[in-house]
């Protein structure tokens, strides 16, 4: 049976995956680099998980995730604030560490497809929330039809920022702007 994890080598290795991840990407983390940081020996890191995955998806669900803290105040003009936002999150994921988290979340659901469900509804729930909130006011200002499927165009803003993290840079303004102008035009009442 193994011995209780040390609660202060544990958030080592974790630090030591986020550092890792951010300054070589993915696919260049190795168990033996971690534990040589962490200060533990490459056996307990196994005992403690089962893959560089897992690490990887522990440190992404405890830690900080580039684009989920975004927040853009919200105005009385719909595509305005939908601009707002998609610059404010592009900016953010085009970090170095968004684009490896972005890529990182796509390794992690190909080796370990609930935790990768769990990572990206962790790294969704911010982004969904927004556009709900805001969706929700222009429709009960009767800006937006009330059949729209708000569920469905807060996806799209996943995807599209997800897309953006993934290549590494942020979507460009005239990209963002028609990108907003399309989603409004579908949306929009009467």
């Amino acid at each position: 049976m193994p011995r209780p994890r040390s609660e202060k080598a544990r958030q080592a290795v974790l630090a030591s995956m986020l550092r890792a991840l951010a300054a070589d990407g993915y696919a260049a983390v190795t168990i033996e680099g971690l534990a040589a940081e962490a200060g533990v020996s490459k056996q307990t890191i196994y005992r403690w998980w089962p893959s560089k995955a897992a690490i990887l998806g522990e440190a992404l669900l405890e830690g900080e995730l580039p684009g989920g803290d975004v927040e853009v105040p919200f105005t009385d003009d719909l595509a305005a604030d939908l601009r707002a936002w998609f610059t404010a999150v592009s900016v953010a994921l085009a970090r170095p560490e968004g684009a490896a988290v972005a890529r990182a979340l796509i390794a992690v659901t190909a080796t370990d497809a609930e935790l990768g469900q769990r990572l990206n509804e962790r790294l969704a729930a911010p982004i969904r929330n927004w556009v709900l909130r805001r969706l929700q006011l222009a429709t009960d200002a009767g800006e937006v039809r009330t059949d729209a499927d708000a569920d469905v165009i807060a996806d799209q803003f996943v995807a599209i920022a997800s897309y953006a993290a993934l290549l590494g840079r942020p979507l460009g303004e005239k990209q963002m702007a028609e990108t907003v102008e399309l989603m409004v035009r579908g949306i929009r009442r009467g």
